[in-house]
């Protein structure tokens, strides 16, 4: 279903779990990020009737998870603050083309990328989380995987009552590429999506 071109060794696990602290601060700006994201789809398209109910729900839902990587943080003895980013999201958007309605599509269909590479990733980190007896967190990140995978289905589908179905699909395809290029460049910060 996530159709990624590039696939997560287990490796990645042995370079982060030692870092859990500093993914679920990001964790958390992640899912505040992906829940700013699809607020201004909501702003910017407000033309498009089919994604205004959908979006504004995506955002409840990202805030939600947003809270509840608040509350593991702070019973982990955390605190949420800034952080320096990975490149990631910046080089993926690269493909994004600058005129309408393309850049709607292409913003659309890096969304659901991230949201896919977010589901293959969580997924490890559930079952690296419980190899090392963290059972609850573990089970936190079973139930985004579920939630990433659907956000994923749900921007793929949403591009769809806007734009021609061969026509999302081949840019998908296009950006999923471009995706694998940008994961070849990884750097090394601790960071899921790196």
């Amino acid at each position: 279903m996530l159709r990624l071109r590039a696939h997560t060794d287990r490796s990645w696990l042995d370079k982060v779990l030692p870092h859990l602290d500093q993914l679920l601060v990001e964790q958390a700006h992640l899912e505040k990020k992906a829940a700013s994201g699809a607020l201004t789809f909501l702003f910017r398209y407000p033309e498009a009737d089919a994604m205004q109910r959908p979006l504004s729900e995506l955002v409840r839902e990202e805030l939600e998870h947003f809270e509840a990587t608040l509350g593991f943080l702070a019973a982990r003895g955390l605190r949420f603050g800034r952080q320096k980013p990975g490149p990631y999201a910046a080089r993926l958007l690269e493909i994004v083309r600058d005129d309408e309605p393309a850049r709607m599509l292409d913003q659309m269909l890096c969304h659901a990328v991230i949201e896919a590479r977010s589901c293959e990733r969580m997924k490890l980190l559930a079952e690296g989380l419980r190899d090392v007896d963290e059972i609850e967190l573990a089970d936190f990140y079973h139930g985004l995987v579920i939630s990433e995978a659907r956000h994923h289905g749900l921007w793929v589908q949403l591009a769809k009552t806007v734009f021609a179905a061969d026509e999302v699909e081949a840019r998908l395809d296009q950006v999923l590429e471009h995706e694998a290029v940008v994961l070849a460049r990884a750097t090394e910060l601790p960071r899921l999506h790196n």
